[in-house]
């Protein structure tokens, strides 16, 4: 029987979501509709997984509080603290929480998303067999990042590999896997959902009074399938390790480990994880050019987020100061 399990991202800051001169509020127990963000987020999932998990940081006042609210409103869930990683915010809680459980797919959903349908939860579920990631993504290109479904096998050595690399952007996820769906939801979604109102989010307390819909216009009103190859476990295995030695200062032993990755993954034009093994080795120039190329894919789908963030790694590792060392060692 297939598992399934819904992680609530609920350990962020919510600065949007505060007022000038006042105390921190923490925005998952905001009443909405009589309850708070966090119980609606749960009740939301709660009827289609076989378990909720809420990713929280390590404060343990937070967690006192959720588990009071989770016993007020008679819920089951479990709350995990999140791990120790080279980075934060939802990348860290996604780590945290493919770690804590035994499932197949697992869902992430924000704690801000309040009208999410089970009927949307459960069909992400349904199309989910063959893809490793399945996220939605509006005709604009712009994506639900926070809010998708991921197979945890592999996910889970591809999360905690970009986080061994210090990579903190949770859209780094689809591009690292082998096969992605970028979902429409003005196609088949809307009819489970005609209003799309599961999309809404509450960023701000303005937003609780005039809620905003999201953008639907744009080129993209078909789903999208992103696939690539060479994405197994035990290359994965070796750009972690590759990176662990490389922070410990094991830098030799390190670069042969990615090199070794970066001519895998080149067998297969995977552009994404040949610049990360670029990167590793300290070949900027070489890694730019791999992020154009993914950048390429991107845009001839009109995957607009994902492009922005090939395009922003591409001029990273063209500015890199062994790139200018480089360049003003040739000027001279």
């Amino acid at each position: 029987m297939v598992r399934r399990v819904a992680f609530v991202l609920a350990g962020g800051k919510a600065c949007r979501f505060q007022m000038p001169l006042q105390g921190w509020q923490d925005k998952c127990l905001a009443l909405f509709e009589g309850k708070p963000f966090l119980v609606h987020a749960i009740e939301n999932a709660s009827c289609v997984v076989d378990e909720v998990i809420v990713c929280i940081n390590d404060d343990a006042e937070r967690r006192g509080i959720y588990l009071e609210v989770l016993e007020k409103h008679h819920l089951n869930a479990r709350i995990v603290v999140d791990e120790k990683a080279d980075v934060g915010g939802p990348m860290r809680a996604i780590f945290t929480g493919l770690r804590a459980v035994q499932a197949d797919f697992c869902l992430t959903i924000p704690c801000d998303m309040p009208f999410v349908k089970p009927k949307i939860v459960g069909y992400l579920f349904s199309i989910s067999e063959d893809f490793e990631v399945v996220m939605p993504m509006w005709p604009n290109g712009k994506l639900e990042t926070l809010f998708m479904v991921l197979k945890r096998s592999i996910i889970l050595e591809i999360v905690q590999t970009l986080c061994q690399l210090g990579r903190s952007h949770v859209d780094d996820i689809p591009r690292a896997a082998a096969k992605t769906l970028l979902l429409s939801p003005v196609k088949d979604l809307k009819t489970l959902d005609p209003e799309l109102k599961s999309f809404i989010n509450i960023n701000t307390l303005d937003d609780l009074k005039k809620l905003q819909p999201r953008n639907i216009q744009g080129p993209v009103k078909e789903n999208i399938q992103l696939c690539q190859e060479g994405v197994i476990t035990t290359n994965l295995q070796l750009m972690h390790k590759a990176a662990k030695m490389s922070q410990s200062d094991n830098f030799v032993g390190a670069q042969e480990k990615f090199d070794t990755c970066k001519k895998h993954f080149e067998t297969y034009n995977n552009f994404f994880w040949t610049a990360l093994a670029c990167e590793g080795k300290g070949a900027f120039f070489d890694a730019a050019n791999n992020y154009d190329n993914e950048a390429k894919i991107y845009e001839k789908n009109n995957c607009t987020r994902l492009l922005e963030r090939a395009l922003a790694d591409k001029a990273l590792c063209e500015t890199h100061p062994i790139n200018t060392k480089t360049d003003s060692v040739k000027k001279s």
